[in-house]
């Protein structure tokens, strides 16, 4: 749904705009940014929450880094406003876990930072670091790549239950379980269990 703002022509849904920008309209993206920003903002809080306080990426640049990438992704059919924040989310992820493999390499593994899986893992006795959870959602997306999707959009990207659904065009009750699962299967993993 359009909304009118006095004196000006009515301004775009989100979809609208996402659709707009698909089609290769790049006024669109200019459009679209403005009322993302508080949301990509909100996200990258979220993602930068597990990051030690000394950071050298700070929330903002986090933004601008993905709002980079994003301008490269304008060939992507996007579907919805789920859709371009679960991307949002994985290309956040992308430039954390980016950074942190960088990092880690000029300290040769001594530097790489811990994050923390909070409510949305069950405590291991150990915080992994976000390289490690990284290779295990990879190896998670091997196995079954739909319940790594969840993890992405749950935990990274902050969507419910009913918008991760919306995203992957599945039930919230799939949702739910493939987040039980996903869940069980990354702690087995991380805790250096077989994981089926």
């Amino acid at each position: 749904m359009a909304t009118a703002v006095p004196g000006s022509r009515p301004r775009r849904s989100v979809t609208a705009l996402l659709a707009a920008w698909s089609r290769g309209e790049e006024s669109a993206l200019n459009e679209l940014m403005p009322i993302v920003q508080s949301e990509l903002r909100a996200l990258a809080r979220r993602l930068m929450r597990g990051e030690r306080g000394d950071h050298t990426l700070q929330t903002t640049a986090l933004v601008n880094e993905a709002y980079v990438r994003l301008v490269d992704l304008s060939r992507v059919h996007w579907q919805d406003r789920a859709h371009f924040f679960a991307m949002s989310a994985r290309l956040m992820r992308r430039i954390l876990v980016d950074h942190a493999r960088s990092r880690a390499s000029q300290k040769r593994g001594g530097g790489a930072h811990r994050i923390s899986l909070s409510e949305a893992m069950v405590a291991t006795g150990r915080d992994p670091d976000l390289v490690e959870l990284d290779d295990a959602l990879a190896a998670l997306a091997s196995v079954d790549e739909r319940k790594s999707q969840v993890v992405e959009l749950r935990f990274f990207g902050g969507l419910s239950v009913d918008e991760t659904a919306e995203a992957l065009h599945v039930s919230p009750e799939t949702v739910a379980r493939d987040w039980r699962f996903a869940k069980a299967w990354l702690l087995r993993r991380l805790d250096g269990s077989p994981a089926a």
